[in-house]
């Protein structure tokens, strides 16, 4: 391994380097990443400035720590060190920049920066080195961004899917202030060009990026590790900190691209790089089935879901991808057994049994770090354990952290791990081949003291809890998650709910295509994303035809109706679950894009994804009033001046046109046009 190494102090280093014709100029070292990306660090300040094609994005960052009281920023420290040294990690082959910082006494600050060919960003962290520290907030990058103009956006990211909570692409104008969980994102709708800040490591920290606009202060843009927030993650108390001789912030992606849609794309890769799935890779086909909480919730009875069963059997024998359908259990499945979970599991055993008989794919529910009997006092003990459930709570100074009706179980208590343990290997002998897992959000609770007294972070704990899991479920289901932490649950899940609870009105659609407006990009840190139930129900055949159509642009395909009687969704189900068109775009199992990024906390109108020859384009009417939609050629991604012909996969019928159309749809409805590149 070759490495390059100063030790010289930086009033001596611009004329070395200028002799030793090294790169850069002056007091600045210059890092190329990607084709046109450079880094230039400033020895003399200690600080940073990023360009694209010349063009300055980033000025002046600086890395600044907090431990033991002391804040400590990059420009203080006066001895500064540059080396390099090669790497080979899951990247793949790339160099690291490691800037040494150095200062009377203050611990030793590192600023680390990797780059790699073919990738369009760089990744940055800085660690600190001394006896006995801790901190619980790290930020490796804090500086000016440069303006944007046009139609300039500042999108919130949320931490999780819960509350109903929404993404949103605010406008970027004087005195607007946002801040994101885990990445932040600025860009000119107008012309997509745009950067994306954002962590890439979730075992640890729970990240924040802030952006802020001021006339004196101008625009600032700062990531860092310790972030917390009730109304976004969830925490009461302050993020947990880490402990040690070395401490390292989560490592951060900085990049600027021409369409800030391929640069959240990117994001979600790097995150699936940084962080492999610890969960087995699911290599089968795109999951479609049925979920009893869409109509059914607490009045699932053993007869009902069996009915249910019997009429995907018989009467949607068409709606299959890879030849098979899951029939999924939702929560109130202990309701059939004798004493519950404590019980016989006999007849769920049964249930499996009877669907595997009828060639569907049992499914399963269960929330494993939440206690919803908790009002009660906690004194009655977990299932598989002596401990009772008050000793397992996840405590949060004086009290408890509590949410959706459920207290936090500590992912860590020997008791929470007994009872896991207890249920999985229940629900693997009665032969479940899916799980849908809920509230996961509240293993990621920080805590004012974990069982396990190495664990001082909520995603710590998190990371504890999840691989306690996985490995409890043995490889024999897939694992869907539902209300859990966006990018954190990426190593333990195949499958993820875009949003929370959506089932058959206008409104639930446009709720659940905000998640995938802004949140497409995470088909890429997941096997599936997944629209939630798709019920029919009574509502109108536009409700509908737009419900399911939501559906199926995200990715997957789970349907919520009570098929154990007949109604009007019967037929309609008979009708267009067996589209043969439709059922192929599912099987592609990746969510369509968003065309225009300028919705504020609703949705795009206007969704497109590639799929061989093709181009699909699906278009809404979230409104209680007919609109007329402008088809933009180039906008969505074809040749402006190229005729093209859409056939429409809903309701049928041929479309023409060459640079720009006027289509209309009803209201609450939704069309998708197949077109051929």
């Amino acid at each position: 391994m070759f490495k390059i190494v100063f030790f010289i102090l930086p009033v001596m280093l611009g004329s070395f380097m200028a002799k030793a014709g090294i790169p850069g100029a002056g007091d600045s070292i210059r890092i190329q990443y990607g084709q046109q990306g450079e880094l230039y660090y400033n020895l003399k300040k200690a600080t940073f400035n990023v360009y694209n094609d010349h063009r300055l994005i980033f000025s002046d960052v600086v890395a600044v720590v907090k431990t033991k009281g002391m804040t400590l920023s990059s420009p203080e420290y006066t001895v500064r060190q540059y080396r390099t040294e090669a790497v080979n990690d899951h990247f793949g082959k790339g160099i690291k920049h490691i800037l040494t910082l150095q200062g009377e006494g203050k611990p030793a600050m590192r600023q680390v920066f990797y780059t790699y060919p073919g990738r369009d960003y760089f990744l940055t962290a800085v660690t600190l080195s001394g006896v006995q520290l801790e901190s619980n907030y790290m930020s490796p990058f804090n500086g000016v961004f440069a303006p944007v103009t046009g139609d300039p956006r500042t999108l919130f990211i949320p931490f999780d899917n819960d509350t109903f909570i929404s993404y949103d692409a605010r406008p970027l104008k004087e005195g607007v202030l946002n801040v994101s969980a885990e990445a932040g994102v600025v860009y000119d709708n107008a012309t997509r060009n745009g950067w994306v800040v954002g962590s890439v490591e979730h075992k640890v920290w729970k990240t924040g990026v802030r952006t802020s606009t001021g006339k004196d202060s101008g625009n600032q843009v700062m990531a860092w590790g310790g972030y917390t927030d009730a109304a976004v993650n969830r925490d009461s108390i302050p993020h947990g900190s880490i402990r040690g001789n070395e401490l390292r912030s989560p490592l951060i992606l900085v990049g600027y691209f021409e369409d800030w849609r391929t640069g959240l794309e990117a994001y979600g890769q790097a995150n699936r790089i940084s962080e492999p799935p610890y969960i087995f890779n699911w290599t089968r086909a795109t999951p479609v089935g049925w979920n009893s909480w869409g109509v059914l919730q607490d009045h699932i009875t053993y007869d009902k879901v069996i009915k249910v069963a019997d009429f995907f059997a018989d009467s949607l024998q068409e709606f299959r991808v890879g030849g098979t359908a899951f029939i999924d259990l939702d929560s109130f499945w202990d309701m059939m057994l004798d004493k519950g979970t404590r019980g016989d599991f006999g007849k769920l055993k049964a249930f499996a049994d009877h669907c595997l008989a009828r060639g569907l794919q049992p499914g399963v529910y269960w929330a494993p770090f939440a206690d919803f009997g908790y009002n009660s006092g906690g004194r009655y003990t977990a299932e598989g354990s002596n401990y009772e459930f008050k000793d397992m709570w996840t405590k949060t100074g004086s009290g408890y952290h509590d949410i959706d009706g459920g207290r936090a179980l500590d992912p860590t208590h020997p008791g929470t791990r007994a009872r896991i343990a207890y249920i999985c290997r229940k629900l693997r002998a009665c032969g479940f081949k899916m799980i849908k897992i809920d509230f996961l959000g509240h293993a990621a609770a920080e805590s004012t003291g974990f069982y396990d007294s190495s664990v001082h972070t909520g995603m710590e704990a998190y990371r504890k809890g999840m691989e306690y899991l996985v490995d409890q479920l043995g490889g024999q289901m897939l694992v869907y998650a539902a209300i859990s932490p966006s990018l954190a649950t990426g190593r333990y899940a195949h499958s993820r709910r875009i949003a929370c609870d959506a089932f058959k009105t206008i409104s639930d659609t446009r709720y659940t295509l905000n998640g995938l407006t802004y949140g497409w990009w995470l088909t890429n840190v997941y096997n599936f994303v997944d629209a939630d139930h798709v019920v029919l129900a009574s509502q109108t055949e536009g409700e509908n035809r737009a419900r399911m159509l939501s559906s199926i642009i995200t990715g997957t395909f789970i349907t919520g109706d009570d098929f154990s009687t007949h109604g009007p969704w019967s037929p309609r189900a008979k009708d267009w679950y067996k589209n043969p068109g439709l059922l192929g775009i599912v099987a592609n199992g990746k969510a369509f894009e968003p065309v225009e990024g300028n919705t504020g906390n609703g949705p795009s109108s206007f969704f497109t994804r590639r799929i061989g020859d093709y181009l699909y384009l699906a278009i809404f009417n979230y409104g209680q009033d007919p609109v007329s939609f402008t088809i933009d050629a180039a906008r969505v991604g074809l040749v402006a001046d190229r005729p093209y012909t859409a056939t429409e996969l809903l309701q049928g019928g041929q479309l023409a046109f060459t640079g720009s159309t006027t289509v209309g749809l009803p209201a609450a409805d939704a069309v998708l046009y197949k077109i051929r590149l």
